[in-house]
């Protein structure tokens, strides 16, 4: 399964940080990459680039000013579009008509979300119906479509973790 990540309206100052986090679980959590629209970040994308070259995977990250576009020209490449919100239907419940497809593209939101992306959306998914934060309702819909393989990605980085009971163990390649 492809697995891409919209990040809708990223805003300068205050979505750096999240959008950043985004993207991290994105990428950690077996998606092969991030466009994001909104505001032109070129300290989000090195940073995101620089874990890239340290921790591994051929993850990349974009820009597109236009989400809508993103979203109509994946459509065109045969991928299934999967709206994160609060409002849609229970990803539980949505899960096994999502789990066959091939190629997703999953949106996620910031500012408030036009209707447009809702209604270009093939799947508006809510991971509980109460607010919440995108970082979160990502990494939950990731960890079930992935049905936890992430946690053996090898994406042969300069740098990977050995897990320990106690402490912290980072192995250089």
């Amino acid at each position: 399964m492809q697995i891409e990540v919209l990040r809708l309206g990223h805003r300068l100052p205050r979505d750096e940080r999240i959008s950043t986090h985004v993207a991290l679980v994105a990428r950690a959590f077996g998606a092969s990459a991030i466009t994001y629209s909104g505001q032109h970040d070129s300290g989000l994308e090195l940073s995101v680039k620089r874990i890239c070259e340290s921790w591994g995977g051929e993850f990349t990250i974009s820009y597109d000013k236009s989400a809508l576009a993103v979203m109509k020209q994946r459509k065109r490449d045969g991928f299934t579009i999967v709206h994160l919100t609060m409002y849609g239907l229970a990803l539980p419940d949505v899960l096994p008509d999502i789990m066959p497809q091939d190629k997703l593209l999953v949106v996620v939101g910031s500012e408030q979300v036009p209707r447009e992306i809702y209604e270009l959306a093939d799947f508006n998914v809510s991971v509980t119906g109460q607010p919440h934060s995108e970082v979160a309702a990502l990494a939950i819909t990731l960890d079930r479509l992935m049905q936890g393989k992430e946690f053996g990605l090898d994406l042969k980085g300069k740098l990977s973790i050995i897990p320990s009971a106690k402490g912290k163990n980072v192995r250089e390649r």
